[in-house]
């Protein structure tokens, strides 16, 4: 039996973290490798040192308070001493994570307390990078001083920026929770620097200290809890929850950091989730970390630490992230011994090493040996074992559901910016036909399409335009040839024969689709090198006719012919098509200019009963929060001046959709739940093509028919970023046969395709908008007769209630702000 692993081996890394700690020594670090941890935190200073600074800092103020209206400097704090840090340059050093000293408050409001907290930081980031360091997780903003909030989340932003600039090759993780929460916030740290800011600085009365002001307002707020009624009770609850509190700041710091790649967030999950919304907000950031304390656990009936539901759904999703998150266990218990300790190894596949000889191979056990194992290793001690947190969550990996056709497919091209082809401009190589060959979705869909008008045409009595009453099919741009198999197909399944043309351009392919007439399609195929812009249709006469063709795919080998037949004195003709068969559609549906494409042949489509598949198609938008995606354009632009001004094709999966609506529940198999409606993002149409028997265009601006113009109104519920925006098309190929790459409905018309990422039009500098907001997308699809671009704004309104003279209360819509005119006309596509 395969192993789970097999089909899709998950990496969990797993790392342990003790507020307590004071040093980890190679010891510590071997038992924790045997317990199944793969990493451990460590802090930069020891105790010495933090009691050094707070005796610099009380006797610092005592002088202040002693010499009213003297204007002293900042207290210098001294250079590290070996007393003053527990670690050191050694093996030790990669499996661990620094942790800079929680004490610090780098949001104070008084100057002296913020200064002294910049230089702590600043002197452990430089000491932690000189040991070889890679990852150091910083104590996030406080964002309650009394009756202050978030005052100081600029000053903590510039002090994480300037830290940045230490080393080169650091990466920064901020320790942030889900959201925000007052009563937790003023949970000050043992010897915090926090309390020593003085009154003057935090808007208290004179004689009122720092010190005094919390745990009055805590108590007194949990004692009326308790005579309130219940509609109180969650008001208050309500009030001291902040959804979107720390994703605010977290947005501060990372704008005024300009999106710095090597900053993090390490985000700590709490026991109660807050809505979905909050959730994949957070699922968009840069995750470095996803931590869970011991309160983020239920004990089950059996006694065993676990997850509730929403708790595994979150941890699937945020480990499915393309550069998945390490999870870090948070105080859940000291690192303990176990009975027999297997040789230290980091384990981060969830599987324990088979054989028990250090660097033996070892292979994952079966389900049911792994369930043994499982049981086996619970009823070790009647304390359910030294690491049962962690052990349960090496269950949970070994669980993950398998991933779709489509992950599977998609693995490494997760947020991954790729430039739209131009493939009339340029000749596509081999394997990038193969690519969207590998997709089964689509071809059965045009297959069906094929299929379902070549039966209509019979059915329907149409008269065909081929010899010998064959419908002329025609696919063009035809690649290495899969539609044309399916064409073919089509035809010997219905009973229904053709007269099959093949046109290309791709000189490379063309070679390819000779060799597969010979092979495979037994000569029955005409093929044509050229543009299909210039090509003049179907050749007629008889040097054109392939002598002895019944039109039944294959042909018996008597009847196999050439294209190569001899030539006659007879002039050639040329014939119209019946059915037109094309995949030119690109992420935006017109993105790769088959508009611009099929008009150049649309005038051959039989002028009475001519069929385009595909028939129509139309572009959706919608915007979206897509901090990863802006932070690697920032980096293109380095080398790329016009990087913000290319639409990407992306497989977008760490977003946030900023515009969402409801609908219906309709997977549920009971009435009552089915009512209850579910979220699902807001993606409107923008414009749309339709194809079917033309006449030639001849006016001097033949293109202005494929302009295309639109003005979308998205509302916004909760405060976000912009970033861009996503596309995505349906197209019907034939009726009642459709492909969609849009999220409300690709499940239902073309599950699991793949021939298509969406499209990414980025903003160059993003836009926030505060709750209850609009935005308003304008979008142009512009041409000169030479190429073809798109260009982009999007404005932000807030929807306020207000009133003029006499006016009463009305809603206002006040303009936020515009984004600049994204434009892809340099690198537009040429025609």
């Amino acid at each position: 039996m395969d192993s789970p692993v097999e089909e899709w081996n998950p990496i969990f890394w797993i790392g342990q973290h003790d507020s307590k700690r004071v040093r980890v020594t190679p010891e510590v670090l071997e038992q924790a490798h045997a317990c199944n941890y793969d990493m451990l935190t460590s802090p930069i200073t020891t105790p010495s040192f933090h009691t050094r600074v707070l005796t610099l800092v009380s006797n610092h103020i005592a002088e202040l308070e002693g010499n009213p209206g003297t204007d002293l400097s900042v207290p210098t704090v001294p250079s590290l001493s070996p007393v003053d840090t527990p670690l050191a340059p050694g093996n030790t050093i990669s499996h661990l994570l620094a942790v800079v000293s929680p004490w610090i408050d780098l949001c104070s409001p008084d100057p002296m307390v913020y200064s002294v907290s910049r230089q702590v930081l600043e002197m452990e980031v430089a000491y932690a990078a000189f040991c070889g360091i890679g990852n150091i997780i910083l104590p996030g903003p406080k964002l309650h001083h009394g009756k202050l909030h978030g005052d100081g989340v600029t000053q903590y932003a510039y002090a994480v920026q300037e830290a940045l600039k230490i080393a080169q090759y650091i990466q920064l993780s901020v320790m942030l929770p889900m959201m925000a929460d007052s009563e937790q916030d003023s949970d000050e740290v043992e010897g915090s620097l926090a309390k020593e800011a003085r009154a003057i600085y935090m808007g208290l009365s004179e004689g009122h200290s720092h010190k005094d002001s919390m745990e009055p307002t805590r108590g007194t707020v949990r004692a009326s809890d308790q005579n309130d009624d219940g509609a109180s009770v969650r008001r208050k609850k309500s009030a001291r929850f902040d959804f979107f509190g720390t994703w605010d700041a977290w947005n501060v710091i990372r704008t005024l950091c300009t999106y710095n790649a090597r900053l993090f967030v390490a985000l700590s999950v709490p026991s109660h989730l807050p809505p979905l919304s909050v959730r994949s907000r957070w699922h968009s950031e840069p995750l470095r970390l996803i931590c869970f304390s011991e309160s983020t656990f239920y004990h089950n009936p059996k006694g065993y630490p676990a997850f509730t539901h929403s708790h595994q759904e979150l941890l699937t999703q945020y480990m499915r992230i393309r550069n998945a998150p390490w999870i870090l266990l948070t105080d859940v218990g000291p690192i303990l011994e176990p009975d027999k300790p297997e040789p230290s190894t980091t384990v981060a596949d969830g599987w324990q090493p088979s054989g028990g000889a250090a660097g033996s191979s070892s292979f994952a056990p079966a389900p049911a040996e792994a369930s043994q194992i499982w049981r086996q290793d619970s009823k070790k001690s009647d304390n359910l074992g030294p690491t049962p947190h962690l052990d349960y969550l090496r269950n949970l990996q070994r669980k993950q559901p398998p991933k779709t056709m489509l992950q599977r497919f998609g693995a490494g091209y997760q947020d991954y910016l790729q430039s739209p082809l131009q493939p009339l401009t340029d000749n596509l190589e081999s394997i990038t036909y193969e690519v969207f060959e590998k997709d089964p979705i689509k071809y059965d869909l045009y297959y069906q399409a094929i299929a379902q008008a070549l039966i209509d045409w019979r059915e329907q009595g149409k008269p065909a335009s081929g010899p010998e009453g064959r419908i002329v099919v025609a696919v063009v741009g035809a690649g290495r040839g899969p539609l044309v198999t399916k064409a073919l197909l089509a035809s010997e399944s219905e009973g229904v024969p053709i007269d099959m043309w093949a046109v290309e351009k791709n000189p490379n392919a063309f070679v390819l689709l000779q060799r597969r007439n010979e092979e495979t399609w037994g000569n029955c195929v005409n093929l044509v090198k050229s543009d299909m812009r210039s090509w003049k249709g179907p050749l007629r006469g008889r040097a054109a006719q392939p002598s002895g063709y019944t039109g039944h795919w294959p042909p018996p080998r008597e009847n196999q012919f050439s294209i190569a037949a001899s030539t006659t004195a007879q002039i050639p003709t040329h014939g119209p098509i019946d059915i037109l068969i094309s995949e030119l559609l690109g992420s935006f549906a017109d993105n790769e200019l088959s508009p611009e494409c099929l008009d150049g042949i649309l005038p051959l489509l039989n002028p009475t009963h001519g069929i385009s598949i595909p028939a129509s198609y139309t572009a959706y938008l919608t915007p979206i929060a897509a901090p990863k995606l802006h932070a690697d354009i920032l980096t293109r632009t380095i080398t790329d001046k016009e990087a913000h001004n290319t639409p990407y094709v992306v497989m977008l999966h760490a977003i946030d959709y900023l515009s969402i609506t409801s609908r219906p529940n309709t997977a549920s198999s009971t009435t009552d739940s089915s009512s209850i409606p579910i979220p699902v993002p807001n993606i409107l149409p923008v414009w749309s093509f339709s194809h079917g028997p033309m006449e030639p265009l001849t006016t001097s601006s033949e293109n202005s028919h494929n302009t295309r113009q639109a003005r979308l109104n998205f509302n916004l519920r909760d405060q976000a970023v912009c970033h861009g925006l996503a596309g995505y098309f349906e197209a019907t190929l034939y009726p009642g046969v459709e492909l969609s790459t849009n999220p409300l409905n690709m499940n239902e018309k073309s599950p699991a395709m793949m021939s298509w990422f969406p499209i990414f039009f980025p903003l160059k500098t993003p836009i926030y908008t505060p709750d209850a907001s609009t935005l308003t997308v304008n979008i142009f699809r512009a041409t000169d007769n030479r190429k073809v671009w798109y260009e982009w704004m999007v404005e932000a309104w807030s929807n306020l209630m207000g009133g003029g003279v006499g006016s009463g209360a009305e809603k206002r819509k006040i303009r936020l702000g515009v984004s600049e005119v994204g434009s892809s006309k340099k690198g537009g596509c040429m025609m």
